[in-house]
C-alpha cells in the first residue's frame, strides 16, 4: 500500500485505563467490547504490516490501580505510542482526594514518557445534564494537570470535552457512563488526527443534526430504567468497595501482532 510521506511510521500500541479505554459500551455480537482504541488499532493495523497492539484497561479502575496493575506492565512493551486515560474514577468518588490524583497521574506520565515515542492523554468526554455538573470542578483540575503534565513531557493532548459533538446525550450509552459505537467512533478519529494521521472525518467534533427531544413521559421512563438498572448498583458499589473490573483480566495483555475483529 502505497503510504502518503507524512504519514507517521508507528508500528505499536499500548492503551492503558479503565472502561473508557476497554470500550464500553461499543457492544459487539459476541458480547464483547470494541471501543476507540481498537477502532484506532485497526486503522493503524490497516497501514503498517505486523502492527502490534495491546490493551491493558480495565472497567473501574481509579488512578492508583492503573498505576499499580497497569503502567509498569506498559512501559516495558517499549511502544511507539501509548495512551493514557485515567483519573475520572477518581472525580466521581463522594470522597476524592485531587492532591493524591494529580500526584499519582503525574507518576504515571512521568514513568510512561521516557518508554516510547509519542504519549497521548485525554481530557475525557463529559455529557450534558445535572449530575456532571456536581463533578465538573473536579474533572477541570484534573484536566489543567493532564495540560501541565503534556507540556512537560511531551505529551499529545486530545481534547474530548471541549468537543461539542461529544456533550450530547444521543452518543452515550442507557448507563450515561460510557459512549455508544459513534461516540467512540469520533474519539478514535481524534486520536488518530492527533498522531498525525490525516483525517478521515475532519468533523468528528461537529455537533450531531438537531432532532425533536424526546416527550416528559419517554423521559421520566428512561430516568426510571437508568437508576434502576445502572445508578442503584454502582451506589451499591461504592458503598460495599466493590468494583465493576474486580477479579476482571486486561483486556488485551500482551502486545502482539492485531487483526481486527469484524
Amino acid at each position: 500500500m502505497q503510504t502518503n510521506p507524512t504519514t507517521p511510521a508507528y508500528t505499536s500500541l499500548v492503551a492503558v485505563g479503565d472502561s473508557f479505554t476497554e470500550g464500553m459500551s461499543d457492544l459487539l455480537p459476541d458480547g464483547s467490547y470494541r471501543g476507540w482504541a481498537d477502532v484506532l488499532a485497526t486503522r493503524m493495523a490497516a497501514r503498517t504490516p505486523g502492527f502490534r497492539y495491546a490493551n491493558l484497561a480495565v472497567r473501574g479502575k481509579l488512578i492508583g490501580q492503573i498505576v499499580d496493575e497497569q503502567v509498569e506492565v506498559a512501559a516495558a512493551m517499549r511502544a511507539d505510542v501509548v495512551t493514557l486515560v485515567g483519573g475520572l474514577n477518581d472525580t466521581l468518588r463522594p470522597k476524592c482526594d485531587m492532591v493524591r490524583v494529580r500526584d499519582l497521574l503525574t507518576e504515571a506520565v512521568e514513568r510512561l514518557a521516557p518508554s516510547c515515542e509519542q504519549l497521548v492523554l485525554m481530557r475525557s468526554p463529559g455529557r450534558q445534564g445535572p449530575v456532571l455538573e456536581r463533578f465538573r470542578p473536579r474533572m477541570e483540575q484534573l484536566f489543567a494537570c493532564v495540560d501541565e503534565l503534556a507540556a512537560k513531557h511531551g505529551a499529545v493532548v486530545v481534547d474530548l470535552y471541549g468537543a461539542p459533538a461529544l456533550a450530547d446525550p444521543r452518543l452515550w450509552d442507557v448507563d450515561r457512563l460510557h459512549l455508544t459505537a459513534e461516540g467512540h467512533r469520533r474519539v478514535a478519529e481524534a486520536v488518530w488526527q492527533a498522531l498525525g494521521y490525516e483525517p478521515e472525518d475532519a468533523g468528528w467534533h461537529v455537533p450531531m443534526p438537531a432532532t425533536a427531544p424526546p416527550d416528559w413521559v419517554a423521559r421520566r421512563i428512561a430516568d426510571v430504567r437508568f437508576a434502576r438498572q445502572h445508578l442503584l448498583p454502582w451506589i451499591g458499589r461504592r458503598l460495599t468497595g466493590r468494583s465493576s473490573g474486580d477479579g476482571r483480566p486486561p483486556k488485551r495483555p500482551e502486545l502482539l501482532p492485531y487483526e481486527a475483529r469484524a
